[in-house]
């Protein structure tokens, strides 16, 4: 199964039933007739797209790049395979699992035998066992109480509706920030449970958004302790990459996904026969449908112009919802050194400029490659800096956990997510202060025959590709209803 999958990342560009409109030999304007035009293709719109044929209707999935795989993306850089988007598969994301194994594609535990690195708030390093950070008693304790307080809201809340919740204003008016320093006055236990939220998820400061959105982050894992448990949140990894489940359900589609082709303008009006009549207008096609899913996050929303135009409690939610900023940092090196030293390679630091550190090794691979992250304002602050600057930085970073051998890798390279046009941020869409019980509730409405589909809008599987997944069948299921088709089982 490896060579198989890597013989789809290397050779994706082949898949001869993909549109490449790019080509400037291929420079024909499609014209198309579908049931569904679906608007990018992620895993929640090849999803959708995918449930959508088998019940019988015929469709259409645009894509704006040159690739199918959305924020999963896996690459070759220098002769090193690398997850440059999403990778990671939790026990939780059942749904994922299973359509990986349907997929036939096959899974690895991330390692991490042996001991972990911290640097507290005295900046010195230190090797721990285990699930709790070496922190003295009461930082523990302040941290356990945090841990339980998120837990019990997370239950009591959950995922599905949290703005509708009797404490869903309260909750939302107030940051994570303080909200943390509202039941703990101890700055060390703060920071660290802020670390899995604001920079491991969020990617924002702790500042930036509500209580209320960081219990929903901590209930779409079923629960905060999931978060702050690496072995559990970041417990497998799928063989040759997890691109490989948009390219086997792109492959399935065939020459129903055109690439290269960004949607400019949907245009629709009622139709007596079939409910909608919709004209969507894209670089590289034309579609006449009766429904189009959007499967974009959230902030993408306003690249499209709708006509009619969008309803105002649209256009007012979609300007309160925005992805956060992480540099995702791959070091590969020609032996995973930390491992000759007893160290798992997973390391932690709320006050370093890499917050997080995990071994990143390929299945099979003889090198050794870390995985580090740098989010929200100390990612601001390193764009700040020359490329070889900030290469510098990062290093030293690393090797402030792991020694001076991760000052010299032989591949190096930046996942830049907010520079890339079609996404703009990572890793998905959140709200600002005050915005998840004020609009919440909207995020899912239809408008018309246009629906809403991505990771950024799930319940359970928020931000991950379960999540994408999950929203991409449910988003078929209510086009079924809508279009009076049976729903395959």
């Amino acid at each position: 199964m490896q060579g198989a999958a890597i013989v789809l990342i290397n050779e994706w560009h082949s898949f001869s039933g993909l549109h490449h409109c790019g080509d400037p030999r291929e420079d024909i304007m499609l014209n198309l007739n579908r049931d569904v035009v679906v608007v990018g293709a992620g895993p929640s719109g090849l999803t959708a797209a995918r449930e959508l044929k088998k019940a019988g209707l015929s469709v259409a999935v645009l894509e704006a790049r040159d690739r199918v795989g959305g924020r999963t993306w896996t690459d070759t850089v220098d002769g090193a395979m690398l997850e440059i988007g999403g990778q990671w598969v939790s026990p939780d994301q059942t749904v994922l699992l299973e359509l990986l194994d349907e997929l036939g594609l096959q899974t690895y535990p991330r390692y991490r035998e042996g001991d972990s690195m911290y640097i507290g708030a005295d900046g010195v390093p230190v090797r721990y066992t285990g699930d709790t950070f070496p922190v003295d008693p009461d930082t523990k304790a302040e941290m356990d109480k945090l841990i339980g307080l998120l837990d019990a809201l997370a239950a009591e809340i959950g995922a599905t509706e949290p703005w509708a919740h009797p404490k869903a204003r309260e909750l939302d008016t107030v940051s994570f920030h303080h909200w943390l320093r509202q039941n703990s006055a101890n700055e060390e236990a703060c920071n660290n449970i802020g670390l899995f939220i604001a920079g491991g998820m969020l990617t924002k400061p702790a500042h930036a958004f509500s209580a209320l959105q960081a219990v929903l982050m901590a209930a779409s894992a079923g629960s905060f302790t999931h978060l702050t448990d690496e072995d559990f949140i970041l417990d497998r990894r799928v063989v040759g990459g997890m691109q490989q489940v948009s390219l086997l359900l792109a492959q399935e589609l065939g020459d129903d996904v055109v690439l290269n082709s960004p949607v400019r303008t949907i245009n629709w009006e009622p139709d007596a026969e079939d409910g909608h009549r919709v004209t969507v207008v894209s670089e590289r096609a034309t579609v006449n449908a009766r429904f189009v899913i959007m499967a974009v996050p959230p902030n993408l929303y306003s690249r499209v112009s709708f006509n009619p135009p969008l309803p105002r409690r649209q256009h007012q939610m979609h300007q309160h919802q925005s992805l956060g900023l992480v540099i995702k940092v791959h070091a590969v090196y020609s032996r995973p050194f930390w491992r000759n030293s007893g160290l798992s390679g997973t390391c932690f630091g709320a006050g370093s400029l890499v917050q997080e550190v995990y071994d990143n090794t390929n299945f099979g691979d003889t090198r050794g490659t870390l995985v580090g992250f740098i989010s929200d304002e100390k990612a601001d602050a390193v764009f700040d800096l020359s490329p070889q600057e900030r290469k510098g930085a990062v290093l030293e970073s690393i090797a402030g956990f792991l020694g001076a051998e991760a000052l010299e890798p032989e591949v190096y390279y930046e996942s830049d997510w907010g520079s890339e046009e079609w996404t703009r941020g990572a890793y998905a869409s959140s709200y600002d202060l005050g915005g998840l019980h004020r609009y919440g509730k909207d995020q899912h409405a239809a408008v018309g025959p246009i629906f809403w589909s991505s990771s950024d809008l799930a319940a359970e599987g928020y931000q991950h590709v379960d999540g994408a997944i999950r929203m991409g069948r449910r988003t078929a299921e209510r086009i079924c209803e809508a279009a009076r088709v049976t729903v395959p089982a």
